[in-house]
Protein backbone atom coordinates (compact mmCIF):
# COMPACT_ATOMS: atom_id res chain seq x y z
CA UNK A 1 0.00 0.00 0.00
CA UNK A 2 0.82 3.71 -0.61
CA UNK A 3 0.06 6.41 1.45
CA UNK A 4 -0.15 9.52 0.39
CA UNK A 5 -0.31 12.54 2.33
CA UNK A 6 -1.73 15.81 1.22
CA UNK A 7 0.02 18.75 2.60
CA UNK A 8 -2.28 21.69 3.05
CA UNK A 9 -1.26 24.90 0.62
CA UNK A 10 -0.33 27.48 2.05
CA UNK A 11 -1.58 30.93 0.26
CA UNK A 12 -0.26 34.39 0.83
CA UNK A 13 -2.35 36.89 2.73
CA UNK A 14 -3.36 39.45 -0.57
CA UNK A 15 -2.45 42.49 1.62
CA UNK A 16 -5.43 45.31 2.02
CA UNK A 17 -6.03 48.00 -0.81
CA UNK A 18 -4.50 51.73 1.04
CA UNK A 19 -6.53 53.27 2.83
CA UNK A 20 -5.38 57.02 1.92
CA UNK A 21 -2.88 58.27 -0.26
CA UNK A 22 -0.85 61.31 0.51
CA UNK A 23 -0.52 64.21 -2.03
CA UNK A 24 1.57 67.26 -2.28
CA UNK A 25 0.06 70.29 -2.13
CA UNK A 26 -0.71 72.47 -5.66
CA UNK A 27 -2.47 75.18 -6.83
CA UNK A 28 -4.84 72.41 -8.06
CA UNK A 29 -6.33 71.10 -4.92
CA UNK A 30 -7.02 75.03 -3.37
CA UNK A 31 -10.86 74.69 -4.32
CA UNK A 32 -11.33 71.29 -2.40
CA UNK A 33 -8.97 72.28 0.60
CA UNK A 34 -10.79 75.72 1.07
CA UNK A 35 -14.23 74.28 1.37
CA UNK A 36 -12.90 71.58 3.49
CA UNK A 37 -11.53 74.41 5.78
CA UNK A 38 -14.87 76.08 5.75
CA UNK A 39 -16.46 72.85 6.64
CA UNK A 40 -14.56 72.13 9.14
CA UNK A 41 -14.60 75.50 11.01
CA UNK A 42 -16.35 74.71 14.44
CA UNK A 43 -14.32 71.47 14.69
CA UNK A 44 -11.05 73.51 14.37
CA UNK A 45 -11.94 76.14 16.30
CA UNK A 46 -9.91 75.48 19.50
CA UNK A 47 -7.07 73.31 18.07
CA UNK A 48 -5.62 74.52 14.58
CA UNK A 49 -5.72 77.59 11.98
CA UNK A 50 -5.47 75.99 8.57
CA UNK A 51 -5.17 78.47 5.56
CA UNK A 52 -8.51 79.59 5.14
CA UNK A 53 -8.14 82.15 2.15
CA UNK A 54 -6.75 82.26 -1.21
CA UNK A 55 -4.05 84.12 -0.28
CA UNK A 56 -2.94 81.90 3.00
CA UNK A 57 -3.43 78.89 0.72
CA UNK A 58 -0.77 80.72 -1.39
CA UNK A 59 1.60 81.85 1.19
CA UNK A 60 2.12 77.89 2.42
CA UNK A 61 2.36 76.82 -1.27
CA UNK A 62 5.45 79.20 -1.57
CA UNK A 63 6.85 77.90 1.88
CA UNK A 64 6.73 74.15 0.27
CA UNK A 65 8.54 75.21 -2.56
CA UNK A 66 11.13 77.02 -0.49
CA UNK A 67 11.94 73.69 1.60
CA UNK A 68 11.03 75.56 4.86
CA UNK A 69 7.61 73.56 5.08
CA UNK A 70 7.19 69.77 3.55
CA UNK A 71 3.21 69.30 3.02
CA UNK A 72 0.83 66.14 2.73
CA UNK A 73 -2.59 65.77 1.88
CA UNK A 74 -4.55 62.89 2.99
CA UNK A 75 -7.25 61.77 0.45
CA UNK A 76 -9.12 58.11 1.81
CA UNK A 77 -9.85 55.53 -0.95
CA UNK A 78 -13.01 57.23 -2.22
CA UNK A 79 -10.46 60.26 -3.50
CA UNK A 80 -12.02 62.68 -1.22
CA UNK A 81 -9.81 65.48 0.86
CA UNK A 82 -9.75 63.54 4.41
CA UNK A 83 -6.73 65.95 6.18
CA UNK A 84 -3.60 67.51 5.97
CA UNK A 85 -0.22 66.63 7.48
CA UNK A 86 2.49 69.56 7.71
CA UNK A 87 6.15 69.57 8.60
CA UNK A 88 6.86 73.16 9.33
CA UNK A 89 9.67 75.40 9.99
CA UNK A 90 12.04 72.80 8.95
CA UNK A 91 15.63 73.78 9.74
CA UNK A 92 18.42 71.90 8.05
CA UNK A 93 22.32 71.95 8.82
CA UNK A 94 22.79 70.52 12.21
CA UNK A 95 19.49 70.57 13.47
CA UNK A 96 17.80 68.55 10.81
CA UNK A 97 14.67 69.28 12.55
CA UNK A 98 10.76 70.33 11.75
CA UNK A 99 7.73 70.88 13.52
CA UNK A 100 4.79 68.58 13.34
CA UNK A 101 1.06 70.08 12.35
CA UNK A 102 -1.46 67.84 11.61
CA UNK A 103 -5.71 67.69 11.33
CA UNK A 104 -8.47 66.03 9.46
CA UNK A 105 -11.53 67.51 7.90
CA UNK A 106 -14.98 67.37 9.39
CA UNK A 107 -16.73 63.51 8.35
CA UNK A 108 -13.48 61.84 8.04
CA UNK A 109 -13.08 61.86 12.08
CA UNK A 110 -12.52 58.51 13.83
CA UNK A 111 -11.60 56.24 10.64
CA UNK A 112 -7.70 55.47 11.61
CA UNK A 113 -6.78 58.18 8.43
CA UNK A 114 -4.12 60.17 10.60
CA UNK A 115 -2.70 57.04 12.24
CA UNK A 116 -2.09 55.96 8.89
CA UNK A 117 -0.89 59.30 7.19
CA UNK A 118 1.25 60.16 10.48
CA UNK A 119 2.80 56.82 10.28
CA UNK A 120 3.72 57.36 6.51
CA UNK A 121 4.87 60.81 6.86
CA UNK A 122 7.43 59.82 9.88
CA UNK A 123 9.30 57.40 7.91
CA UNK A 124 8.95 59.70 4.81
CA UNK A 125 10.79 62.54 7.39
CA UNK A 126 13.60 60.58 8.85
CA UNK A 127 14.45 58.60 6.01
CA UNK A 128 13.66 60.20 2.25
CA UNK A 129 13.77 64.14 4.39
CA UNK A 130 16.64 63.03 6.62
CA UNK A 131 15.52 64.94 9.45
CA UNK A 132 16.86 63.82 12.80
CA UNK A 133 14.40 65.68 15.51
CA UNK A 134 10.59 66.12 15.12
CA UNK A 135 8.65 68.24 17.84
CA UNK A 136 4.86 68.75 17.80
CA UNK A 137 3.22 71.13 19.92
CA UNK A 138 -0.35 69.79 21.39
CA UNK A 139 -2.91 71.70 23.79
CA UNK A 140 -3.35 69.46 26.51
CA UNK A 141 -6.77 69.45 26.42
CA UNK A 142 -6.43 67.74 22.82
CA UNK A 143 -6.75 63.84 24.49
CA UNK A 144 -6.55 62.12 21.15
CA UNK A 145 -3.90 63.82 19.57
CA UNK A 146 -1.88 63.15 22.89
CA UNK A 147 -2.86 59.38 23.04
CA UNK A 148 -1.82 59.26 19.17
CA UNK A 149 1.31 60.78 19.69
CA UNK A 150 2.64 58.74 22.35
CA UNK A 151 1.29 55.35 20.60
CA UNK A 152 4.03 56.09 17.65
CA UNK A 153 6.47 57.14 20.30
CA UNK A 154 6.93 60.64 20.73
CA UNK A 155 7.56 61.85 24.29
CA UNK A 156 6.46 64.68 26.23
CA UNK A 157 8.64 67.41 26.95
CA UNK A 158 7.55 70.31 28.13
CA UNK A 159 4.71 73.02 28.89
CA UNK A 160 4.15 76.22 27.93
CA UNK A 161 1.51 78.10 28.98
CA UNK A 162 -0.67 80.71 26.85
CA UNK A 163 1.84 80.46 24.40
CA UNK A 164 0.01 79.92 20.86
CA UNK A 165 -3.16 81.99 19.35
CA UNK A 166 -5.83 79.50 18.19
CA UNK A 167 -9.07 81.08 17.58
CA UNK A 168 -8.54 84.76 18.91
CA UNK A 169 -7.57 83.17 22.56
CA UNK A 170 -3.86 82.43 23.85
CA UNK A 171 -3.86 78.71 24.48
CA UNK A 172 -1.61 76.32 26.69
CA UNK A 173 0.44 73.69 24.34
CA UNK A 174 2.67 70.67 25.43
CA UNK A 175 5.75 70.41 23.39
CA UNK A 176 6.33 66.50 22.44
CA UNK A 177 9.30 65.23 20.49
CA UNK A 178 10.34 62.26 18.47
CA UNK A 179 14.05 61.72 17.21
CA UNK A 180 14.96 59.45 14.14
CA UNK A 181 16.67 56.61 16.13
CA UNK A 182 13.60 56.05 18.20
CA UNK A 183 11.19 55.98 15.21
CA UNK A 184 9.63 52.42 14.98
CA UNK A 185 7.44 52.19 11.83
CA UNK A 186 5.70 48.65 13.18
CA UNK A 187 4.58 50.40 16.44
CA UNK A 188 1.26 50.79 15.34
CA UNK A 189 -0.06 47.90 13.16
CA UNK A 190 -3.72 48.97 13.63
CA UNK A 191 -6.79 50.00 15.25
CA UNK A 192 -6.65 48.42 19.13
CA UNK A 193 -2.65 47.33 18.67
CA UNK A 194 -0.01 49.67 20.66
CA UNK A 195 -2.40 50.93 23.20
CA UNK A 196 -1.53 48.78 26.05
CA UNK A 197 0.68 50.32 28.73
CA UNK A 198 4.22 51.06 27.82
CA UNK A 199 6.95 49.20 29.71
CA UNK A 200 7.69 52.40 30.89
CA UNK A 201 4.32 52.87 32.40
CA UNK A 202 4.47 52.80 36.14
CA UNK A 203 0.77 51.39 36.62
CA UNK A 204 2.10 48.42 34.45
CA UNK A 205 4.02 46.66 37.49
CA UNK A 206 0.96 47.44 39.86
CA UNK A 207 -1.68 45.88 37.12
CA UNK A 208 1.15 43.06 36.96
CA UNK A 209 0.84 42.56 40.73
CA UNK A 210 -2.88 42.32 41.33
CA UNK A 211 -2.73 39.90 38.19
CA UNK A 212 -0.53 37.57 40.06
CA UNK A 213 -2.06 37.93 43.33
CA UNK A 214 -5.38 36.92 41.83
CA UNK A 215 -4.00 33.87 40.33
CA UNK A 216 -2.49 32.19 43.91
CA UNK A 217 -5.57 33.22 45.35
CA UNK A 218 -7.73 30.82 42.74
Amino acid sequence: WTIVVHQPTRTRPVPAPPRIRLESPTGQHSRAFLAAVSASRRMHASWVSPPDTRQAYSTWLERIEDGSHIGHLIFDAEDELAGVINLGEVIRGGYQSAYLGYYLFAGHEGRGLMREGLRRVLSRAFGQHGLNRIEARIPPQNLPSRRLLARLGFRREGFAPRSRKIGGRWRDHEFWALLAGEWKPGRMPGRGSGGGPRRDDPSRGARTRRHRSRRLRQ
